[in-house]
Order: C-alpha cells, then structure tokens, then sequence
C-alpha cells in the first residue's frame, strides 16, 4: 500500500496569503509591492540631473524603515506585434503609407535581429514584521527572494492578527515612499491584491503567463489544484 501525497503547490511557497492589498509571508512578515515609472537620466540637462540627485538624496535620507528596490527584465517576443503591423500593412491601399509600413516593418524585424527587446519593471518593497534587512549578511537580492518564498521558514501565524497589525505599520510608510518619489517626478502605485497575484503568477511561470492576463478570482489560486483561467492578449 502506497502513501498518498497530499502535498499541494501552496506548501512550497513561502506566501501565505495575498490580501488587501499586502502580501502576507509565512514568517509573519507583510509586505507593500509598491510599482514605480522610471527617468530617463541621461537625456536631462545637467542642472536637471543634479536636481534629480538631490532629490532622490533627500527621499533616502528620508527613510528610516528598510526599502527593497527592484528592477525586473523579462525579454519580449514581440513576433504577434510584427505580424500585427504586417496584417495592416496588407490592408493598406494608399502607396506611399504602404511603403512607409513596410519600412517600418523591416526596421522591427532588423532591429530586434541584434537587439533583444526587454521590457523592464520597478518595483519598491516596504516591510512590516520580522525581517532580515538592514542586519550584516541579508544581502538586498537575498531579501527579494525571500519575499518570493526562497528563504522563509513557516512558524505559527495568526493571519488576521498579522495583517491588520502590518496595515498600521505599512500605510504611512508606503504613503511617505509614494509623496517623495513623487517629487522626482517618478509615478508610482502600490499594486493591488488582483495585481500581485498576476506579479507573483507571472515570476512563478514566465513561459506560460507570457502574453496572458488572468481573469480569476484570487481565492481560485488557493484550491489543491490550480486551473487558471487566461486571456491571450
């Protein structure tokens, strides 16, 4: 007689729950995925860079809780994209736009020949609870991966407890990191719970979450067996 593996994907990660907004680890820790724009530096004057540096001077000095920034590069198959543009191009009757589409084309497919086409994201991470930041060793990339469940130990959890203890201490330090990014100039937004899902689904399967966007209820990722609903984009 074998034993029956009851395991289920959620044992492996070390993320206990994603709600309101906040992610909820396993070690008790919360945290504020907070998505920022980015600046363009090297096409400012130099009186603006310097602005920029001061600025962004003044928002470090500013904080006095731990921060994880994060910029995350996927590469893109852009190949829909082309075939899209190739699509419109045989639709149009004009001659000189023809042409011009064409060009474009051919410039696309020539380029992205010798250019890998990277879309790049960043991401700001504030903590609440039990954390490694900040103590010699926990380097910044290891504290990432502990928010995505490399690293964390389960302990006992009062879930509730834990989260509304972790949205008092969280809101005015993501509200402080929103106002000072802000006076640079760079936007941000503190990804809801529908948003980190899709974040954490899309690190946890590149392949597959490429060119989809959920559609389903956050609870649906918490069953024994996931069936992800997805729309091809």
């Amino acid at each position: 007689m074998t034993a029956q593996n009851k395991s289920t994907t959620q044992d492996h990660l070390d993320i206990l729950d994603i709600k309101d907004n906040f992610v909820i680890l396993k070690d008790g820790t919360v945290c504020a995925v907070i998505q920022t724009t980015a600046v363009n530096f090297d096409l400012l004057s130099e009186i603006e860079q310097d602005a920029i540096i001061a600025a962004f001077s003044m928002l470090l000095n500013s904080i006095t809780f731990p921060i994880q920034i994060v910029i995350r590069s996927r590469k893109l198959d852009i190949s829909k994209y082309v075939d899209k543009v190739r699509k419109i191009e045989t639709k149009i009757t004009d001659p000189l736009l023809k042409h011009q589409a064409e060009a474009y084309r051919k410039f696309v497919q020539e380029v992205i020949k010798v250019n890998e086409v990277l879309d790049k994201k960043f991401y700001v991470v504030v903590s609440s609870g039990p954390s490694k930041v900040g103590q010699e060793g926990a380097g910044a990339f290891d504290w990432f991966m502990k928010l995505l469940g490399a690293q964390n130990k389960r302990v006992s959890v009062n879930e509730e407890k834990v989260l509304r203890d972790g949205m008092v201490d969280l809101s005015p330090k993501v509200d402080h990191v929103i106002k000072e990014f802000n006076r640079i100039g760079i936007k941000t937004k503190q990804l809801s719970t529908q948003e980190l899902v899709e974040l954490y689904f899309d690190i946890y399967n590149p392949s597959t979450a490429h060119g989809q966007r959920i559609r389903t209820n956050v609870d649906d990722y918490k069953t024994a067996i996931v069936n992800p609903a997805i729309i091809e984009e």
